[in-house]
């Protein structure tokens, strides 16, 4: 089975930028939709982006869109969620996840193990 491993969290002030990798183990993961979801503290696992195997189509919570760009290279196997205009609301820990249910996807059969993003005011 594919793992996925993200990076690129960290802490941020608002209005700025962060760039989160998505890095699959094997090349299965460019068959499939992938795409984030995040996790703030109290709160439950919330949707954030997908895109679909090809890259053709997206996907964005109305929270993020128009902030927020994901992007996939299969080449690499790898996703990417680049994430503009950061709001303290953002904080969370964000999830990356492949093979997708449904579009928008509301699960992932496969999910890494988080980055923590954290946006001070």
């Amino acid at each position: 089975q594919v793992q996925l491993k993200e990076s690129g969290g960290g802490l941020v002030q608002a209005g700025g930028s962060l760039r989160l990798s998505c890095a699959a183990s094997d090349h299965t993961f460019s068959g499939y939709a992938t795409g984030w979801f995040r996790q703030a503290p109290g709160k439950g696992r919330e949707f954030v982006a997908a895109i679909t195997w090809s890259g053709a189509h997206q996907s964005y919570a109305d929270s993020v869109k128009g902030r927020f760009t994901i992007s996939r290279d299969n080449n690499k196997d790898m996703g990417f969620l680049e994430m503009n205009n950061l709001r303290p609301e953002d904080t969370a820990i964000y999830y990356c996840g492949s093979d997708g249910v449904g579009w928008p996807p509301t699960d992932f059969h496969i999910w890494g193990q988080g980055t923590q993003v954290t946006v001070s005011s």
